[in-house]
């Protein structure tokens, strides 16, 4: 029997470079919060901060530390970054963009915003800039912050998304106006897509204008292919199942084979991307040679249920969708998200879908990131949208 290669290879993009993270991964003190300081509606601001990033683009540059909602329904601390354009303010406020990353790992120390990368980073900003959007990247909850990181968690990124767009807006300085795309990559576009199906009940008083992912994770289950001689599979099935066994008490005994445990343990701190870190987690994986799992998650419960609880298209989005995918993708295949986007067509969502020849999963976004940007204009001057639904 195949065993996998995982959904979640599923999320990994070469571009984040975390060479200024934290080595200890230990909360740093612009990140931690006390339970006093959690007290406020989700969205609002508990401390913000200028960051120099020495960029080329006519930008200024913030940290913010914000209040979202955990799985619990408490109120907990998210970070994200902010970059406001210097170009005059477009009439009636600047439009938001709220990018959500591709996979960086699981552990404290793997936030974006831990790096000065994070604006060459996200793909379309040398579009968006001169445009006059203002940009807010959350980190997602358990990154930056105290973890455990949710990841692939439905909710809890797209809670974070929102609540992320809900503090820039309340950020004097950006001058943004109600009105906002999400634009994700990988799990960001999980990420993405979760925010546009939760907006309307979880954030109404938001203009969602748009959702826009390229490659994205969605239907979870399908995204293993059950081949344990992958390398990027076994270091990236070790987050996810790291991550849900904090988050949800999943066993994972029932799972891993037993000298794998601690491996996957070692590969969940560390995080991937970066010259150090993708060499640690390689390294790190060595040991489980060609033997990683006893039992197929999809069909060991918890771990099936959380993938169907976790695959987005539950919920119908209250706003156009732009999806990009790459033929050549080898993580998140071709197939499964010509069917997801099948299914969005069948629940008579409105849909534009950019198919990209010869393009691999890690490429996607930066191929599709003019296209994703010019549809997003379109979606702010209220352009109706190309629906390749009914075409």
């Amino acid at each position: 029997m195949q065993i996998m290669r995982l959904l979640l290879a599923a999320l990994c993009s070469a571009s984040l470079s975390l060479a200024a993270q934290a080595a200890d991964g230990h909360v740093k003190p612009f990140y931690a919060v006390t339970a006093g300081e959690l007290t406020g509606p989700p969205g609002s601001i508990i401390r913000i901060e200028p960051w120099d990033l020495h960029t080329a683009y006519w930008v200024n540059a913030y940290r913010i530390l914000y209040r979202s909602t955990g799985l619990d329904g408490q109120p907990i601390a998210v970070s994200a970054a902010v970059i406001i354009p210097q170009f005059p303010v477009p009439a009636g406020g600047r439009p938001i963009i709220a990018w959500a990353h591709p996979t960086t790992g699981v552990a404290v120390k793997c936030a974006p915003s831990l790096s000065d990368s994070l604006v060459d980073d996200i793909p379309g900003i040398t579009d968006m800039i001169p445009r006059g959007y203002v940009v807010v990247a959350t980190d997602y909850p358990g990154l930056g912050t105290a973890g455990p990181h949710p990841y692939l968690v439905g909710v809890s990124e797209g809670r974070a998304v929102l609540d992320s767009v809900r503090a820039v807006r309340s950020f004097a300085k950006a001058e943004a106006r109600n009105e906002f795309v999400v634009w994700g990559h990988s799990q960001g576009g999980h990420a993405a897509l979760w925010a546009g199906e939760l907006a309307r009940s979880y954030a109404p008083e938001l203009g969602l204008a748009g959702v826009a992912a390229a490659a994205p994770a969605t239907e979870l289950a399908r995204l293993f292919d059950r081949d344990d001689n992958e390398t990027a599979g076994k270091i990236l099935a070790s987050m996810a199942l790291v991550s849900w066994s904090e988050v949800f008490g999943a066993p994972l005994q029932s799972v891993l084979l037993d000298k794998a445990i601690p491996v996957a343990d070692r590969i969940g701190k560390d995080c991937i991307d970066s010259l150090g870190g993708a060499l640690g987690v390689e390294m790190a994986e060595q040991p489980l040679q060609k033997e990683f799992l006893k039992a197929d998650p999809t069909q060991t419960e918890p771990w099936k249920s959380l993938m169907a609880r976790n695959t987005p298209g539950g919920m119908s989005t209250a706003a156009p969708l732009f999806i990009a995918q790459g033929s050549d993708d080898k993580i998140v295949r071709p197939g499964i998200t010509r069917d997801f986007v099948s299914r969005l067509c069948s629940a008579r969502e409105r849909v534009t879908f950019a198919e990209l020849p010869g393009v691999d999963h890690t490429m996607a976004a930066r191929t599709s990131a003019s296209a994703a940007v010019a549809w997003m204009d379109e979606r702010f001057r209220g352009v109706k949208p190309l629906n390749t639904c009914v075409e």
